[in-house]
């Protein structure tokens, strides 16, 4: 059995070919709204349904599981989606879990940002580099500047907001 994992191409693989790759591309990408949906607007939505902001993310977690379980004992693959994934778990249904537990056990925008634009915006940004036919060097290393350029523009924005909320606390306890 070979170590190496063989490359194919996602757009050949997905529901809905060319239309179905993007519309995947595209969900990624509005994954980076997430965090400021749920820093700006977590608390209402849960209090409009009653709950906590844990229990929202929680139950919202759940019926992922639910919806996901269904699929697959169901067999169906949706648009965009790959066609082994009627068979296994998705990656939507693993990026849908990953976020909850982000926003569960880091729910602070100086980490659930980078880990969230780190999902959305470098499995996207990897993935085109392979489907180019990029080196596999050269796409980790690509990669690897990429992750890095996202938490230090994340490091510099959490950083600086949190440098000048410290200056304006001090100013005012100076008063």
């Amino acid at each position: 059995m070979s170590e190496h994992v063989e490359l194919t191409n996602p757009v050949e693989l997905s529901v809905g070919g060319m239309g179905g790759h993007l519309f995947r591309r595209s969900i990624h990408l509005g994954m980076s709204l997430l965090p400021l949906v749920f820093f700006e607007y977590g608390e209402s939505l849960a209090d409009l349904v009653g709950l906590t902001v844990p229990q929202l993310l929680s139950s919202m977690v759940f019926l992922l599981f639910l919806l996901e379980g269904l699929r697959l004992g169901f067999g169906i693959t949706i648009y965009g989606q790959r066609e082994y994934e009627a068979r296994q778990v998705s990656a939507l249904g693993w990026g849908a879990f990953g976020i909850g537990l982000v926003f569960l056990l880091a729910p602070v925008e100086a980490y659930a940002w980078p880990i969230i634009l780190s999902l959305s915006l470098g499995d996207p940004f990897l993935g085109e580099m392979r489907r180019r036919g990029i080196g596999t060097r050269n796409v980790i290393l690509s990669s690897v500047a990429f992750l890095f350029l996202v938490w230090v523009a994340c490091w510099h924005f959490f950083c600086y907001t949190i440098m000048a909320g410290l200056f304006v606390c001090a100013f005012v306890r100076s008063l």
